[in-house]
């Protein structure tokens, strides 16, 4: 993947959280901790994400996580959560920001190689991020495989500032009314394939 192939990042949230998040920003796991604020994460993920030390010296939980496509494996298994739930578009500058870090699969994967943005943006692979599907019937390794890699992420520490926040992606029209009765001037789009609807 290169910089110019980047349009947006993608951020899973509670619309619940919107309100706080364009007053504040979108916060790292770590300083979300201090703030009242719903979740969608599985707690056996965090557990192992609580263990992870990003090369260089800061715990994984210290940076905000952003994906390159939502239309994911963490996507998929909260599509019952649908109506609840919305992805925050977010401007793709944040890549130019200090101390960015990108993964080329989930940053919780025991293979995952982190490095500094924008240069480990070559080790990310476009297509497989992409890809419709990650199922693969006759090879189970590729599966797993290719699940990590549609998680491929980019890590901001501590905090993106609202600013950078330009719109949020829904899967249905009351989801989309729940967000503008909150924020009026968030461009917020229904696109139920995102969401596996």
């Amino acid at each position: 993947m290169n910089r110019q192939e980047i349009e947006e990042l993608h951020y899973i949230t509670p619309i619940e959280n919107i309100g706080s998040i364009l007053a504040h920003g979108i916060l790292s796991h770590q300083l979300a901790e201090a703030v009242p604020h719903q979740s969608v994460a599985m707690s056996e993920i965090q557990d192992k994400r609580r263990k992870v030390v990003v090369p260089g010296g800061r715990p994984l939980h210290q940076y905000v996580n952003l994906y390159f496509c939502a239309r994911n494996p963490m996507m998929s298994k909260r599509r019952a959560e649908h109506e609840r739930i919305c992805i925050l578009r977010v401007r793709a500058e944040v890549i130019d920001l200090p101390d960015v870090v990108i993964t080329d699969q989930n940053a919780a994967s025991n293979y995952a190689r982190f490095g500094a943005a924008p240069a480990a943006l070559s080790r990310v692979d476009r297509d497989l991020v992409f890809a419709e599907f990650w199922k693969h019937p006759d090879d189970q390794i590729m599966e797993w495989r290719h699940a990590s890699i549609k998680c491929a992420e980019m890590l901001v520490p501590d905090k993106i500032e609202p600013e950078y926040v330009f719109g949020a992606y829904v899967s249905c029209e009351a989801s989309q009314a729940a967000i503008l009765a909150v924020a009026p001037a968030l461009a917020v789009v229904v696109n139920p394939h995102l969401f596996f609807r």
